[in-house]
Parts: C-alpha cells; sequence; structure tokens
C-alpha cells in the first residue's frame, strides 16, 4: 500500500525553530521588484525565498506546503495516482531547496535503495568537472592520456583524435554496432568514424570516463567522488558494479540533494565544490551539433530537435514539450528522472520501475508526467 508523506511548513517550523527564516534575495532578483503606484495598496505577491539546504548530518529537512505557494491543491491526488499507474516507488518536488512534495508507494520508504541507472552519468560529468578545476583533468586532451595507448582496438592515431570531451558529448565516433554496446573491451571499441562526426548513446564510452578520472588520481574514483561530492552535500549510496560499469545506488533524498546542488551552480550553500562555472555551463547546455539537446551526460530541454538513445534517429521536437525550456535533465533506464528546472527553483526526482513506455532516456512518460506538474504547480 502507498504511504504518504504531505508536509506542511508551519507544522515543520515549529518543530524545528532553529531553521525557521525564510527570507532573503532569489537567484533573480529582476523578478522580485514590481512598480507599484503610489495610490496603489501592495499586492500581497508570492515572497522570494532564498535557497534552503538541508544539513549534511541530519534527516532534518525543510518543507513548504503547496497552500503556501498557491500551487493547485486539487491537482495534487492526481498526480499521485498517475506516479502509482506508472510503477513509480519514491516522488519528491523541491521548492527553493524545501520539500513541497515526498511521496512513497508500495510500502517503500525514504530509506530504500534504488539504481539511478544513467541519470548517474551526470555525476560522473560533475565530477570531471572537479577533477579538471584541480588540475589532474584537461577534458580537451586525449583520453589517451589518461587511459593509456591501445585501451580500444583503433590505431594510435585514430586513438590519439578521441578526447575526454568526446567520451563526454557521446561523439567518440566507435562503433555503435557491435554486439554490446557496454563492452569496454579492446575488442568491442572499434573505429566507425571521425570523432565528432555522429552522436551515438554509447555506454562503453561513457563507462570509460570512470577510469579516465581514476587514472589523474592518487586514490580509487569512489573515494574521489566521496571525498568531493558525496560527504560535501550530506548523500547516502554507493557506486555498485554492475558487468561492465558501475551504478549509483542511493534513496531518492540523495538525488533530491545532488539536484539541489546542481540547482545551484555546484555551490553547497557557501561551499564551492564546482567553481570552475565555464565548465558547469559547458555541461548544462549543448555540447556539440549533431544533438543539442545532449551536454556532457546531462540531457537538455528547450532545443530544436534530439536524437534517440540506442538509435540514430532525430526526433524534431523538444526533448519535454510539456516541461519548462530550461530543463536540465539526468535520465536513467526504468524512468529514473532527476528534472532540475533553474527558472522555477524546482529540483524534481522520480526514481521506481519502468513506467512501461521506454527503457532508456527520454520517453513519452516524461511528457505526461509533466502534464500532471503543470496541473499542480500552475494555479
Amino acid at each position: 500500500m502507498k504511504k504518504v508523506i504531505i508536509l506542511l511548513s508551519l507544522f515543520m517550523s515549529t518543530l524545528f525553530t532553529s531553521c525557521s527564516d525564510d527570507s532573503t534575495e532569489d537567484v533573480n532578483d529582476e523578478d522580485a521588484t514590481e512598480n507599484i503606484a503610489d495610490d496603489e495598496p501592495a499586492e500581497d505577491t508570492d515572497p522570494v525565498s532564498p535557497m534552503y539546504f538541508p544539513p549534511i548530518d541530519s534527516d532534518i529537512w525543510e518543507t513548504t506546503s503547496i497552500t503556501d505557494l498557491n500551487w493547485n491543491a486539487s491537482a495534487e491526488q492526481p498526480l499521485y495516482e498517475f506516479l502509482e499507474e506508472k510503477n513509480t516507488q519514491s516522488f519528491i518536488i523541491l521548492k527553493n531547496g524545501k520539500i513541497v512534495l515526498e511521496y512513497y508507494f508500495n510500502d517503500t520508504s525514504d530509506s530504500d535503495n534504488n539504481a539511478w541507472n544513467s541519470t548517474g552519468k551526470t555525476l560522473i560529468a560533475f565530477t570531471a568537472g572537479i577533477a579538471q578545476q584541480e588540475g589532474k583533468l584537461d577534458i580537451n586532451e586525449s583520453s589517451a592520456t589518461y587511459l593509456g595507448n591501445g585501451w580500444s582496438d583503433l590505431t594510435p592515431e585514430q586513438e590519439n583524435n578521441i578526447t575526454v570531451k568526446h567520451h563526454l558529448t557521446m561523439t567518440t565516433g566507435l562503433d555503435y554496432s557491435v554486439d554490446n554496446t557496454n563492452c569496454t573491451d579492446k575488442e568491442c571499441l572499434l573505429y566507425l568514424d571521425e570523432p565528432g562526426n555522429l552522436w551515438y548513446y554509447h555506454n562503453a564510452t561513457y563507462t570509460l570516463i570512470h577510469d579516465i578520472i581514476e587514472n589523474t588520481l592518487d586514490q580509487d574514483y569512489t573515494s574521489y567522488f566521496n571525498t568531493k561530492i558525496k560527504d560535501k552535500i550530506g548523500m547516502s549510496g554507493a557506486w555498485i558494479s554492475a558487468g561492465y560499469y558501475k551504478i549509483y545506488y542511493s534513496n531518492a533524498r540523495s538525488m533530491a540533494r545532488f539536484g539541489l546542488l546542481t540547482l545551484n551552480k555546484g555551490t553547497w550553500d557557501s561551499t564551492e565544490l564546482l567553481s570552475d562555472q565555464d565548465y558547469f555551463t559547458e555541461m548544462t547546455t549543448t555540447s556539440q551539433e549533431l544533438n543539442p539537446a545532449y551536454g556532457y551526460l546531462w540531457w537538455l530541454n528547450g532545443k530544436t530537435s534530439y536524437k534517440i538513445p540506442g538509435t540514430t534517429a532525430t526526433v524534431e521536437e523538444k526533448l519535454i514539450p510539456n516541461a519548462p525550456d530550461d530543463l536540465i535533465a539526468g535520465l536513467g533506464k526504468n524512468d529514473q528522472k532527476l528534472y532540475v528546472i533553474p527558472s522555477e527553483d524546482l529540483v524534481i526526482v522520480r526514481m521506481g520501475d519502468d513506467a512501461g513506455e521506454t527503457l532508456l532516456g527520454p520517453s513519452s512518460f516524461d511528457n505526461a508526467l509533466w502534464e500532471k506538474i503543470n496541473n499542480l504547480i500552475n494555479n
């Protein structure tokens, strides 16, 4: 049976008085100012809220309510029913970092872990940015610099032409028609075209980024990730080996924490984890012309077209037409979803089983889900 956690900010601010101050500036200060005539009373508009960050060593997380936000409460139950119908296990909406909705289905709870699957690619992209800002990595260098020569079945010249950035953008040019595109063995990594000439959702080339980063360190990748990201923002979870690659497992709140870090452009409260804003911008904007809806392992909405993972097909429309154009997303197998929407100061997490549409990347489930979300947040 489903369990609902609908959290009211007044109750929580009474319970946790040390975290009750909710006023100051927003990211977009100009949106908070209105020209009001001297002879007109000031309207009671939505307050501009600061970004809230939950403590890294506690389960306490401040909340706000649908009523406080003037959202459409009548759309809440239809959203839950839709999520349950689509095999969801956990669902969270954050507004300015505070929990608005947190919902668990089928006897799951906030302590249950789930696989991020390809949503975890965003963690790798973020870690690569930290390694680069520390001078350990240069994404414009040949990946052979970090993997050594002979990591593929290509000639040395062909290998040297592939940069780390090509791995981050899925444009290495390696052959995607091999039997197993997850395989990172040398005999699976074959030449098809020059790097930068084609875009294909090739998991093997992504997986190698893990090794590229680790080979720049004096410690293993997991320890580095834990020190630089996980521990700094209070995430739980772990990287688990699964065949050729590693998958991150955690609860939904940990995914929400990472989404909040991304919403705040790599800074957690006052601590800069990814201070290289040039890299952050490159990571979360179009990285090449072949698939405008792809950054560095992040999916991007609002573009004129996108390529479908696992095929060479192009769809001539936005990634998620019902979602805000500035949405960026981590999307994983079995419909793991991490949505970050800067214009709305929203982070949305969906974890669970396959929603019944497709196994990889964007699906019609995204658009249908956003229809329900819009009904809730657009009163």
